[in-house]
């Protein structure tokens, strides 16, 4: 038989419907309860049918409920009432436009997007980020754009082998049965044209449709090679998420990177700022480059300087292993005719990708690039921005890690997004209509929450995982040969009532899901306690090349499915955003088992806490930023041990421990009126902390305060006057590292007696500049209590004045109070100065004595 060849066919919207396919094509109805209702009011089992999927809905139900639903007079008021609502969202301003703000548009760059199951554009935790990322920036009415690529076959759909061994099934996407839009040349003329943006590839160029969807007020571009004009290898690019080859990668990343920075410019946006999320859109920054020395006429390191201007890096990799590179031979064939163009050797751009000291044919590192092409950098915890400081140290010679310029911003959940129906209804009904975007006053309500009223919500959740998780595997088994014993045992998996534990993650063996399957004995107690029982319900992918996480996965199942346990256990197939909303809002404890300080973030426990899950966990993450004494456990981390089997039996008996003797019996202390007063008790400490803090929009609305408006405004001066700030910074920065070798301290001078606290202590320093002016450097007096190590901590930096001296040298001088009892140290270092500077790191090292 012939390869079956097949297209959509669209239904005929009546035209009393036709804000129903507004509704439908914007993507704010994964999240908006009003636009959800209209869908489940077209048809209820179809609704569900279709996987909660508008566009799916719509061809199932027939043109003849359609056209009955456009003479409803009833279901066009809900549709009318739903439509205004969007309507609103769209033109209303919001917080953003009542700032005072510089910002007029951000480009957000990320390989994946997890918006919804209906739009299969995702893999894990960076997509859902990403996604939520759009959600909340349209819920901020923040002016930002998201930009990625169409996966015709997205991710895997997982399926698993008899012996549980994950096996993977890819399913093709129809652009047009997504909500999807195509972008076409000339709207509205009368023969609109596709719009396509081209890349250079080795010996042919490449072309991708460009398609968008629709986030609230966000517009997300997705481009896409299965295109007419290009050859079968080249429309396979856009085949999978993170398919293929390194040379495969590397071909997806430069369509992502210089495509999506074409396509923004064939569109007429203009974006301020790019944001690339995680280095994979890394290439946007050569293409930036490019541009400026063709058009603006601007040198190379010029050009670097205008493009760092506007440009924010965030880095999720919390280990080296983990980031893109590509060999010199690859990057010459992909690269060697854009040296060519901008004429310079093709050893100055590997050098952007590689670390001072490597090698000239060491591999090209993109988050190396990504760091030094951008003026703004950040890991995604506070933790995780200590471990990035100290992974690219070796970025800035001479600079102490405290000074590395990678800052962090902690990643947050879109709350509307993974929140249930009636916890939402909870805090609407006590923290307000706009709970999700709430600080911490208005978050303080919940105090008040009745634990009656708290322990029926939080019931409700875990019963929809129970019977969720029952039709799933009955589901699972009814595709395998299955007895009619073994159907009705799938019906009773579970208890409603039982202490639920959620596990739902990518199956990655620093992540350590295995865990508590380490003491077997002692976790089959816990589950079979009669009076006290435990239930654990896992679910996630391994990455289809990771066979140990593939094996964590099949270790798991096959724990699941001994016969004395098997109630107890489940591994739920096929995870994805909609099984990850059930488990977030049944499960009462959420546990996070990694290997510290491994987890960049680690949102899910976000989302659990969200739905008043208590968190049980390493301090790792955002979990090491935000856990205190009564929101949840910590997981004690044994770290220091360099055995990995001695560490993670240590880690393992603090987890049973935990379990034992703390968590099972707060949840089982059952006051006359049945209900756990103690564990809603800490259910509501987790709320209070914890709510106002891992929403998005907290997290939006840190990346537009402390980058997007401050890159914004740096862009805006450093593009005045033909480029001219960024002109004067590229020979400025030239000249000083040129002549740095001539600085240094000669001589300090300061009182050493001891002194009474809130004495005056002043330090003066004569410093030699060489071929450098004063105006070029900052002489800096550093000043602190002193650690048990020797080493100031907590440390004042203040700027030390002063005047030339004889022979070329320079006085410079500063006063401190000593402001508490202590060891007291201090010292002078000089560093470079530049008003466009954000840090001196940018230039280099700092001279000490």
């Amino acid at each position: 038989m012939k390869a079956l060849r097949s297209f959509t066919v669209q239904p005929l919207i009546p035209e009393a419907l036709a804000s129903l396919q507004d509704l439908a094509l914007n993507l704010r109805w994964t999240w908006e309860g009003g636009a959800q209702a209209v869908f489940r009011a077209v048809d209820p089992d179809a609704w569900e049918a279709s996987g909660h999927d508008p566009l799916a809905l719509l061809r199932m139900v027939g043109q003849e409920r359609l056209d009955a639903l456009a003479a409803d007079p009833g279901f066009i008021s809900l549709l009318t009432t739903a439509h205004d609502d969007l309507r609103h969202h769209l033109e209303s301003d919001l917080w953003f436009q009542r700032q005072d703000r510089t910002l007029s548009g951000v480009a957000y760059f990320s390989p994946e997007f997890g918006i919804a199951e209906a739009l299969p554009q995702y893999s894990g935790g960076l997509g859902v980020l990403a996604g939520d990322h759009l959600k909340a920036a349209s819920g901020l009415g923040v002016p930002l754009v998201g930009v990625g690529l169409l996966y015709r076959q997205g991710y895997f759909r997982q399926e698993l082998a008899a012996d549980g061994w994950q096996e993977q099934r890819y399913v093709t996407q129809d652009p047009h049965a997504l909500a999807l839009t195509p972008c076409d040349t000339q709207p509205g003329a009368a023969a609109p044209q596709a719009l396509t943006v081209s890349v250079d590839q080795p010996g042919r160029p490449l072309s991708a449709r460009i398609w968008r969807a629709q986030v609230g007020r966000i517009p997300l571009f997705l481009l896409d090679t299965h295109t007419e004009g290009n050859d079968d290898e080249s429309r396979d690019i856009t085949d999978r998420l993170y398919g293929g080859d390194t040379e495969h990668r590397l071909r997806q990343e430069i369509l992502l990177g210089v495509g999506g920075v074409r396509a923004l410019q064939l569109m007429g946006v203009t974006p301020q700022v790019f944001h690339t999320n995680e280095g994979h859109a890394g290439f946007l920054g050569l293409e930036r480059i490019r541009r400026h020395v063709l058009d603006d006429r601007l040198t190379f390191t010029e050009a670097i300087e205008a493009v760092r201007a506007g440009t924010i890096f965030t880095t999720h990799t919390p280990v080296p292993a983990g980031i893109d590179r590509f060999s010199r031979h690859l990057m010459e064939r992909y690269f060697g005719s854009w040296t060519d163009e901008l004429g310079v050797s093709f050893d100055t751009l590997m050098a952007l990708g590689q670390e001072p000291g490597q090698p000239h044919d060491a591999p090209f590192n993109m988050a190396v690039m990504g760091l030094r092409l951008a003026g703004f950098a950040n890991g995604v915890s506070a933790l995780h921005g200590r471990v990035s400081r100290h992974i690219f140290a070796g970025l800035w010679p001479g600079v102490p890690e405290d000074d590395v310029p990678i800052g962090s911003v902690t990643n947050g959940v879109h709350a509307r997004s993974w929140v249930s129906d009636e916890m939402g209804d909870l805090f609407q009904r006590h923290v307000g209509d706009d709970w999700a975007e709430g600080g911490p006053e208005a978050w303080t309500a919940i105090a008040a929450v009745d634990d009656a009223e708290l322990w029926t919500t939080l019931g409700t959740g875990r019963r929809r995982l129970v019977d969720f998780a029952r039709r799933r595997l009955r589901t699972s088994l009814l595709a395998q040969p299955a007895t009619s014993g073994e159907l009705s045992w799938s019906e009773g998996i579970l208890d409603p009532d039982a202490l639920t534990i959620g596990f739902a993650r990518r199956f990655a063996t620093y992540k350590r899901a295995t865990l508590l399957l380490s003491q077997p004995e002692r976790l089959a107690a816990l589950l079979l306690a009669a009076d006290r029982p435990v239930q654990l319900v896992f679910a996630g992918k391994a990455h289809p090349a990771d066979d140990l996480g593939k094996d964590m996965i099949r270790r798991v199942v096959q724990f699941s499915r001994q016969h004395h346990v098997r109630h107890r256990v489940v591994f739920l197939e096929d995870f994805d955003i909609g099984v990850a909303r059930i488990l977030y809002q049944g499960a009462d404890l959420w546990l996070n088992t990694p290997r510290r300080p491994l987890e960049a973030c680690g949102t899910s426990g976000e989302k659990a806490a969200l739905n008043g899950a208590l968190n049980c966990s390493v301090s790792d993450g955002w979990w090491d930023e935000c856990h205190t004494a009564d929101n949840g456990w910590v997981i004690s981390s044994a770290e220091y041990d360099g055995d990995l089997d001695r560490r993670d039996a240590a880690e393992a008996a603090s987890l049973f421990d935990l379990l034992e003797h703390r968590i099972v019996p707060t949840f089982y202390a059952r006051g006359a009126d049945g209900v756990p007063h103690g564990w809603l008790t800490m259910v509501r400490s987790s709320l209070l902390s914890l709510g106002p803090f891992v929403v998005a929009s907290r997290m939006v609305r840190d990346y537009v305060t402390h980058m997007y408006e401050p890159a914004a405004a740096r862009r805006l001066a450093l593009d005045a006057d033909t480029h001219a700030r960024a002109r004067d910074l590229a020979e400025w920065k030239h000249r000083v590292r040129a002549d740095w070798h001539g600085v240094a301290v000669d001589h300090i001078d300061a009182d050493g007696a001891p002194a009474d606290v809130g004495d005056l202590r002043t330090v003066a320093a004569t410093v030699a500049l060489g071929a450098l002016s004063p105006a070029d450097v900052d002489v800096q007096l550093v000043h602190g209590p002193v650690g048990p190590t020797g080493e100031i901590v907590d440390a004042t930096v203040s700027s030390m004045t002063g005047d030339e001296a004889d022979g070329g040298r320079h006085r410079f001088e500063a006063s401190f109070a000593c402001d508490r009892a202590s060891r007291y140290g201090w010292t002078v270092r000089v560093v470079p100065a530049h008003p466009d500077l954000l840090t001196y790191s940018e230039v280099g090292g700092a001279v000490t004595p």
